[in-house]
């Protein structure tokens, strides 16, 4: 956050205090960085989707853990939810600007995780079989 931005409930943040039990962006740094949210903003980074295209591009998430995911990214403003009213329900979702941006950066997350996942792996073995 930058450095006297002001949340919608009035508590003054200052860029840095992540650190602090006390800072507000905590829940949202829980929230963006869960599995989930990262798995839906890579799978929405280039395409609009319907729950169950979400949900299969992703796979190993249940309904009811995608159906809230999908409800705190839109609160954080993150995606856009748009309902069309025709039978049966057809229901799309797709990244905003600012959920566009914060994928650029779990994107570069998941560049590094994926290229540096072999020497990882070699770490955790090399530990297991020293100890």
């Amino acid at each position: 956050m930058k450095k006297n931005s002001q949340p919608a409930a009035g508590l003054a943040l200052v860029r840095g205090e992540l650190l602090n039990p006390n800072c507000p962006s905590r829940e949202l740094l829980k929230r963006i960085t869960s599995r989930w949210t990262m798995l839906v903003m890579l799978a929405l980074r280039e395409n609009t989707l319907r729950f169950s295209e979400i949900r299969r591009a992703i796979g190993g998430i249940s309904e009811r853990m995608l159906a809230q995911t999908l409800r705190y990214m839109e609160e954080d403003g993150l995606l856009i939810r748009k309902a069309y009213e025709v039978v049966p329900p057809h229901v799309e979702y797709r990244l905003t600007p600012l959920g566009r941006e914060a994928s650029k950066h779990v994107l570069a997350l998941t560049d590094w995780l994926e290229s540096h996942f072999p020497l990882i792996e070699q770490q955790r073995s090399d530990r297991q079989n020293a100890g």
